[in-house]
């Protein structure tokens, strides 16, 4: 190894500290790790089935098994179930992924924001959000319009004072108008919290999640 002066050394080591300290925590980032994203290697499996309100008596539910360690999914409808793996091409890749990607942002979108790349986000502080009129911080997420089963859209989320989720605006295509829905009811479940619960505006539930196993 070169001699290089002790002095100099320092110099670089307090250089790379104040590298360090200068890259600040993206809010995205802040989400994930409210809800634990830090302790996410203790998660080998997650099970969840997923539950939407149709209209005022129907309700359409499926069941999801990811074993994240193995990459595959199980999946559970009505008539039918099947264990695939997330490794085939896409074009492989049965109809029932769709379903697995969209209730998997339903139910772990904090986390999301930490494993997405291909987004983009604006903050906003001091926001009312739609439904409660709760103060928060809106975070604003934009999908790229390459990647996905639905490139381009967006997600506005109202953070309260913990970086928690209150409520979320979906946009589809990152159009003008969206949809709003609570994220309620957070438990924890092992190392990581999750909202089981997502009510429109009359208070009534759209969709819940059930039957929830964190291994």
């Amino acid at each position: 190894m070169k001699n290089i002066p002790l002095l100099l050394l320092s110099l670089l080591f307090i250089v790379g500290c104040n590298t360090a300290e200068e890259t600040p925590e993206t809010l995205p980032m802040k989400v994930a790790k409210a809800y634990g994203i830090d302790q996410w290697d203790q998660v080998n499996n997650i099970k969840y089935t997923w539950n939407v309100r149709r209209d005022s008596a129907t309700v359409f539910s499926r069941t999801w098994d990811w074993n994240i360690e193995a990459r595959t999914v199980g999946y559970t409808g009505a008539d039918t179930s099947y264990t695939y793996s997330l490794d085939l091409p896409a074009d492989s890749l049965p109809e029932a992924d769709k379903g697995f990607i969209n209730d998997k942002y339903w139910f772990m979108m904090p986390f999301q924001l930490a494993w997405d790349e291909g987004y983009s986000f604006e903050t906003e502080e001091n926001v009312q959000s739609p439904l409660k009129a709760s103060n928060s911080t809106k975070l604003t997420i934009i999908y790229n319009s390459a990647d996905g089963y639905t490139p381009g859209d967006a997600y506005d989320l109202y953070l309260d004072e913990n970086n928690m989720i209150l409520e979320w605006t979906f946009r589809r295509g990152n159009g003008e108008q969206g949809a709003t829905w609570t994220w309620e009811n957070v438990q924890n479940f092992g190392p990581i919290k999750l909202a089981l619960d997502h009510n429109n505006a009359a208070g009534e539930k759209f969709i819940w999640f059930t039957d929830v196993e964190v291994n």
